[in-house]
């Protein structure tokens, strides 16, 4: 859904607030209030855009460029207002961070991404001369206050219709001083790279740490998007468990770690286009887990395409955060809902799977606030049809025995004469 966005103001004006320069393929953006300099970050960026022609779609990639500027709308935030990181680069196109933080770690909390169809050079053969904005909260950079968030690695997030893939970032939101701080919050992706500093000596023998209890099977909860006008668009009651490898801060090891999704410390929010719509599901300030659904237009087929989380849980030594937008799982039809009862895996990377049970779900086509008929997954399909043929065989047994019995009481009668 394209949306009007704090930073859509006068786009054409390419004043700029702090300081630009680029480290080869890297740009540094400075946000600075005063002599303060708030938010800082090094990055490089590019852009996966699909968009509609004359002859279908098309997708191109386009860089953030070292000419990208910081704009006005930039700020630091204070009176209730976010603080927000806005790039404008090129014809008419932009990129928005917005951040949000709590005692002890900041975020950001909204990517926004908008661009201008009517540049020929970036997307040629465009139907539309519109300018588009998409927009996502679930972005999945996680550090901790007065740290530096660091990720080398390429990270996706899926935003609308397009993708962006950030690499060699270094970045920092409620600065407190002029330069980013020597402390880092490494991602999870560079920290599978990196080994785990050895523990301290010690003259004492430490208690072994306790071994997680497995949580049990999850909650249900029932979860919903609806659109600008209040209709609702995306319908979801699921129960939902995971699974995350991460580095242990009392077990000083990788451990497995799995947890289930608390439906009544659950919230939803999210986003519907016409042919993509985004389910966000956060549990306090320990975990955001988010959803993206296609729909094919032609087939009229829709699945899930990608899965993004952000977890911040107590024994983690790092924020873990991780995305997938080449998923094909949970296919149904347009107009109807997908049902799976029985327990599934969604595998995402190495280090995330979700485990889902009595799950319904329909992200197009709602009618009435309410599911359509259901379409059953095959594991449902598959037990239902074990018992059938269980009983079946069954039957068929209780019938050789019965016709084998008939058969030996009329040899038993035919043994006999009448006098």
């Amino acid at each position: 859904m394209t949306r009007t966005c704090p930073f859509v103001v006068g786009i054409a004006c390419f004043a700029i607030l702090g300081c630009v320069t680029v480290v080869q393929s890297q740009v540094t953006l400075e946000v600075t209030e005063g002599n303060s300099t708030c938010i800082k970050a090094e990055l490089s960026a590019s852009f996966s855009i699909t968009y509609d022609t004359a002859n279908g779609t098309r997708t191109v990639m386009v860089p953030l460029p070292g000419s990208a500027v910081v704009g006005v709308a930039s700020s630091c935030g204070g009176d209730g207002r976010s603080p927000w990181l806005v790039a404008l680069f090129g014809d008419g196109h932009a990129l928005g961070l917005g951040f949000s933080s709590n005692d002890s770690l900041y975020s950001v909390a909204n990517l926004t991404l908008q661009y201008n169809l009517s540049d020929v050079s970036n997307f040629p053969e465009a139907n539309s001369t519109d300018v588009v904005t998409v927009e996502t909260t679930s972005v999945g950079m996680v550090a901790r206050v007065n740290t530096t968030y660091r990720c080398i690695s390429a990270s996706p997030v899926i935003v609308g219709g397009a993708t962006v893939t950030f690499s060699n970032v270094t970045m920092e939101a409620f600065m407190t001083g002029d330069d980013l701080s020597p402390n880092e919050s490494v991602c999870t992706a560079d920290q599978s790279f990196t080994t785990a500093p050895p523990p301290p000596p010690s003259t004492t023998t430490a208690a072994p740490a306790p071994v997680p209890t497995p949580p049990g099977t999850p909650s249900q909860g029932s979860y919903s998007v609806s659109n600008s006008n209040g209709t609702v668009c995306l319908l979801a009651r699921m129960a939902l468990q995971l699974n995350i490898s991460h580095f242990s801060a009392s077990q000083n090891k990788t451990i497995q770690e799995v947890v289930n999704l608390l439906p009544n410390q659950t919230t939803s929010s999210g986003l519907c286009d016409p042919t993509s719509a985004t389910l966000v599901l956060t549990q306090g300030s320990a975990t955001n887990l988010s959803f993206l659904f296609s729909l094919n237009s032609t087939s009229n087929r829709y699945h899930l395409t990608g899965l993004s989380v952000v977890a911040a849980w107590s024994d983690m030594t790092a924020p873990f955060d991780t995305s997938n937008s080449s998923l094909d799982y949970l296919r149904g039809s347009l107009g109807r809902s997908y049902m799976c009862i029985s327990e599934q895996t969604l595998a995402v990377d190495q280090n995330f799977s979700l485990n889902t049970f009595q799950l319904q779900v329909q992200p197009f086509g709602i009618t009435r606030g309410q599911f359509a008929q259901a379409e059953e997954c095959q594991l449902d399909q598959d037990n239902m049809l074990i018992p059938i043929v269980v009983g079946a065989a069954l039957a068929g047994l209780v019938l050789i025995v019965l016709i084998a019995y008939l058969i030996g009481r009329k040899r038993s009668h035919a043994g006999y004469q009448t006098i």
